[in-house]
């Protein structure tokens, strides 16, 4: 058996196992996400599930890179257990965005210091390599920290972040290997494996949700082995392969961003106009506007893997065909004309009769 399905294997096990102990634990301690006005959970669920998800990636990567992994491996590391701990401390307490921003940028720094920074980008015209000089770091941090954030935000319903993050993951590995980078390939299959592991878990309805815990890891992991990818190797591995991977998370944050601003809110604050949110709007119910948002995710990782096969003209008509096409899809389903429900507006209390029909 190969190391990368070592570490899927094992890191899927490890989680698997650890999930339902992490659950008690959770319900022990009170840490627990309770039915509100902006939730969508009818009861109170455990939601610490992003410690079992860390666990098992941590283990199934030392299982093979030993105690002394290299300096790439290093900074990954200790950046994925900060941010495990600053989301444990929110899911625990609520901490302030700020805090939390801050946090994200120093994990991201702590790659740039290692020397994990983005040094390049594919010329979307014609073949080639664009040199960033010394707006490489600055790009890095923001790169990493916007990434992270989104499959944050994304973690909307049961089981939509494990699985569009276990997806974006497989479009990844397979692109890694394709392309030989081997290094990004282990990491990533761990972070598979782990997201595979506590997906039964977590699919509605769930037992536990991954938490900030979760999902600050995952997507910290995600974009720290994408730069990595593109600093290995300059044709093989261009930011257009995971920001296709993770179109719909991205699309869904920057949506939000510009949504909360044109209403004048925080762009911190929680709302309802998120995808996930509008397909329970349509009458979809909780599964279904999952499986949906699973589908349209398989449909932009199989791109991605052919834009890695591309020169660089085809695979930016290509990528800008299929953002085109994102683009109509959700104007079809009015994702654009959703208004924000006013303070205290009944739509919560209507999505929940919808996932009870």
């Amino acid at each position: 058996m190969s190391a990368n399905m070592q570490a899927f294997f094992l890191a899927l096990i490890i989680t698997y196992l650890a999930t339902p102990l992490i659950r008690k634990i959770s319900l022990k301690i009170e840490a627990v996400d309770r039915p509100g006005r902006r939730k969508i959970n009818l009861k109170a669920v455990p939601n610490l599930g992003g410690i079992a998800i860390y666990l098992g990636f941590l283990l199934a990567v030392y299982s093979r890179m030993g105690s002394r992994p290299g300096r790439d491996l290093g900074s990954i590391l200790i950046g994925a257990t900060l941010l495990m701990l600053l989301g444990v401390l929110d899911d625990l307490y609520g901490l302030r965005p700020l805090t939390k921003l801050l946090g994200q940028i120093f994990a991201a720094i702590i790659l740039v210091l290692s020397g994990v920074s983005i040094q390049f980008i594919s010329h979307p015209l014609q073949e080639g390599m664009i040199y960033l000089g010394i707006l490489g770091p600055p790009l890095t941090v923001f790169w990493v920290v916007g990434l992270t954030n989104t499959v944050n935000l994304i973690d909307g319903l049961d089981g939509l972040a494990a699985g569009v993050s276990l997806i974006a993951s497989l479009t990844l590995l397979a692109v890694s290997l394709q392309q030989g980078q081997l290094f990004t390939a282990f990491i990533i299959a761990a972070l598979a494996g782990s997201c595979l592991g506590f997906l039964p878990h977590n699919f509605y309805p769930a037992k536990i949700f991954m938490g900030d815990s979760g999902a600050l890891v995952i997507g910290y992991i995600l974009a720290a082995v994408s730069v990595v990818g593109a600093l290995k190797g300059a044709a093989a591995m261009t930011l257009f392969v995971p920001i296709l991977a993770l179109g719909i998370p991205i699309f869904d944050t920057t949506y939000a961003i510009l949504r909360r601003f044109y209403y004048g809110r925080p762009i911190g604050r929680a709302d309802h106009g998120h995808l996930h949110h509008r397909l329970l709007a349509l009458g979809w119910n909780h599964r279904q506007a999952v499986l949906i948002v699973y589908g349209m995710s398989i449909f932009l990782g199989a791109v991605a893997f052919l834009v890695s096969h591309l020169n660089s003209q085809n695979g930016t008509l290509l990528v800008m065909l299929t953002g085109a096409f994102l683009l109509y899809s959700c104007w079809r389903i009015g994702i654009f004309s959703v208004d924000l429900p006013k303070e205290g507006s009944s739509l919560h209390s209507e999505n929940r009769q919808k996932q009870n029909v």
